[in-house]
Order: structure tokens, then sequence, then C-alpha cells
């Protein structure tokens, strides 16, 4: 580890330097979704006191608390972590926790991703009808889908394998 300079990716600074800049990148990118986890658990906290509530069916409940359920999980996935760096202080694993906090990233994107077409679903499902709701929440997947898989993976075609400190840590 000592002074050696990395430069992988033409920045002069060594593997702690590295890992230290890849972590505040992904805290960065974690206070971004919290906010629009907990938007989107506080709006769905809020349904159950409308009048309208009282009128969902059946599936539009079970939706409904699937979402919530959702919501709740993509709130652990955010608060993840920071609550592992938070364990493992000092522990000098900062590369696991890197890779660890990378990877529950992609998890808290699948999720919002699915709430996100979720709640469209219930929204067209409560005011218009069900085959509108299918319609437009497919299609808000599908275009979360180019966003946030597609186009990365274009942007990243033809630069070289992912950095080695994000993979998988061997057991």
């Amino acid at each position: 580890m000592g002074d050696e300079r990395a430069g992988t990716d033409g920045r002069d600074e060594t593997r702690e330097e590295r890992l230290d800049r890849l972590w505040n990148d992904l805290l960065q990118e974690l206070r971004v979704m919290q906010t629009g986890a907990q938007l989107t658990a506080g709006f769905l906290l809020t349904l159950p006191f409308q009048q309208k509530f009282a009128t969902l069916d059946t599936a539009q409940r079970g939706l409904y608390l699937g979402l919530v359920l959702l919501a709740a999980l993509t709130t652990a996935l955010v608060l993840a972590p920071v609550a592992i760096h938070r364990r493992l202080s000092g522990q000098h694993v900062k590369e696991r926790i890197v890779g660890s906090a990378h990877r529950l990233v992609y998890g808290v994107l699948t999720c919002l991703t699915l709430l996100v077409s979720g709640m469209v679903m219930l929204v067209f499902d409560v005011v218009v009808d069900r085959t509108y709701a299918a319609v437009a929440s497919g299609c808000t997947l599908l275009v979360l889908v180019l966003l946030l898989v597609v186009l990365p993976a274009r942007l990243t075609r033809d630069r070289p394998p992912a950095d080695p400190t994000l993979r998988a840590p061997r057991p």
C-alpha cells in the first residue's frame, strides 16, 4: 500500500487516496438517492389519510402495501453503507467498504426504479383505470431502465474494464 501512486485513470493518487475519493463519491450519490427515497416514502405514508384511500380495491391496497415495503427496503439500502462504514471504520478494510457500498447503490437504484414505476401504476389505477396504469407504469419502467442501465452501459462500452476496487471481495 505505501506511497505507490495508483494512476490507473490518469490521476496522481495513492490507492488509499483513490479509495477515499471513491467513498466520498458514493456518499454523494447516496445523499441524492436518500432524498428521493424519503420524498417517495413520505408521499406513500400520507395516502392512508386521504378520503379516496377508503375506496381502493384489494389489488390497489396490495400494490400500495408492496410499495410501502419497497420504500422501507430502499431506505434500509441507502442507510446500509453508512452503517457499515461506521461499524468498520479504522479497521483498514476501506476497499471492502467501498466495494460493498458500490453494490448496495445498485440495489438502491433497482428499488427506486421499481418504486417509481409502481407509484405510477398505483396513481394511474386510482385516477384512470388499470389498463392505462399498466401502460404508464411499463413506459416509466422502460425509460428508467434506459436511463439507469442502458445509457451507462453504452457510455462505458469502449472503456477499459471496471476498477478492481469495486469488484466483489473474495472470501
